[in-house]
């Protein structure tokens, strides 16, 4: 067993990550093949299968060297079935059979998960999270994701929606419009969308000044890492943009918190990139709103894995079933 690997997936609406990762959690080989989601997405688990028998003959290894392949999909997935319940951006109908699917395309035993929940696995096994077994991992993104690991397993919930915590609500009343058709979800201001999204109100008052200000009026387009690195320099604007954020980002970690008292809260995505800046801001808040007994206990960190996170999660789903 020891010298055996795991086929992994990391399952994006362009681009297709896949990994042969060993038992014990080195990514030994890693690649990449585009996402066809033509013709409702039929060739999808067909390349994948095809793609690692071609990377196992260019090795020169055997298909006896796999236990299986694991996958993080973007989208709500029943772990039990293997369902996926939609897919919007992989041309899937509702309640496609994708761990059947993934077996029979690579003749492999599968596992499939939500992409996010795979992080938050990557995450707790070789990661921010080093190996504790109560952990919440929110990904900042283009939208907000979470994955909550309860004891060394993910909290599924009753439909496997479990962990949403982009679409907790931040803003109650006269909230922004999410993508999911609610208004106020903390995706809405936490997001690199919702950054941006923050900042061009700001500027739409008119008396702006300031780096971020000169930007916007030079390019007429600003973005969420634009935000933080004039926030670094002492840019007032941007400043007031992030501390909107840290408040909100704050206040749900401390509400997950209050509830889970989880060993780590681990922030990863694009937008936790701005490191210290944001986190500190964020903490500051999540020590307001948390419960004495969370805040002494739970801590917040920002994720270490980047973009080999999913894969490791998704390769943690097999080392899980077969131990």
């Amino acid at each position: 067993m020891a010298n055996q690997w795991i086929a992994a997936v990391d399952l994006g609406g362009t681009t297709t990550k896949i990994a042969f990762i060993s038992m014990d959690g080195e990514i030994l080989h890693k690649w990449e093949i585009p996402t066809d989601n033509s013709n409702a997405g039929e060739n999808i688990t067909v390349n994948i299968g095809k793609s690692i028998d071609e990377k196992l003959n260019e090795l020169g290894q055997s298909k006896e060297v796999l236990v299986g392949v694991g996958m993080g999909a973007p989208g709500p997935v029943d772990y039990e079935t293997g369902v996926i319940l939609n897919a919007v951006n992989l041309g899937w109908k509702d309640n496609f059979p994708l761990q059947s699917s993934l077996e029979d395309a690579t003749k492999l035993q599968a596992a499939v998960e939500n992409d996010a929940n795979c992080a938050a696995l990557g995450e707790m096994w070789q990661g921010a999270g080093n190996g504790a077994n109560d952990l919440v991992f929110v990904t900042l993104g283009t939208g907000v994701g979470g994955g909550v690991v309860a004891n060394g397993n993910i909290v599924q919930g009753v439909n496997g929606a479990a962990g949403e915590i982009g679409h907790a609500t931040a803003i109650p009343i006269g909230g922004a419009p999410c993508n999911c058709g609610k208004t106020g979800c903390l995706e809405t201001v936490a997001s690199a969308t919702g950054i941006v999204r923050l900042a061009l109100e700001e500027l739409a008052k008119g008396d702006a000044e300031g780096q971020l200000a000169d930007l916007y009026a030079r390019d007429h387009k600003i973005t969420a890492k634009d935000v933080f690195d004039t926030a670094r320099n002492g840019d007032t604007l941007a400043n007031k943009v992030l501390q909107e954020v840290a408040f909100h980002l704050g206040l749900v970690l401390a509400n997950a918190g209050n509830t889970l008292n989880p060993e780590k809260i681990v922030l990863g995505g694009g937008v936790s990139r701005a490191g210290s800046i944001l986190l500190d801001a964020v903490q500051e808040n999540f020590d307001k709103f948390a419960f004495s007994a969370v805040k002494n206990s739970t801590k917040l960190a920002l994720a270490t894995l980047g973009n080999d996170a999913g894969v490791l999660g998704a390769a943690w789903l097999i080392k899980n079933k077969i131990s």
